[in-house]
């Protein structure tokens, strides 16, 4: 799998716990490459950067 792809982005967040949409409560298999990407960057790589 190559990192940055849209599998890629759902394995990062299935990792961490997201396994639906955290607003939409869909799978994330169902968004585009651009919409995973921001929620990687919210609730993954942020986190990674400032942990309280």
């Amino acid at each position: 799998m190559h990192k940055y792809s849209k599998g890629w982005f759902v394995q990062q967040l299935r990792a961490k716990g997201i396994k639906l949409h955290p607003q939409l409560r869909c799978h994330l298999g169902l968004f585009k490459e651009s919409e995973l990407r921001n929620l990687y960057y919210q609730y993954v790589e942020n986190e990674q950067l400032d942990p309280e």
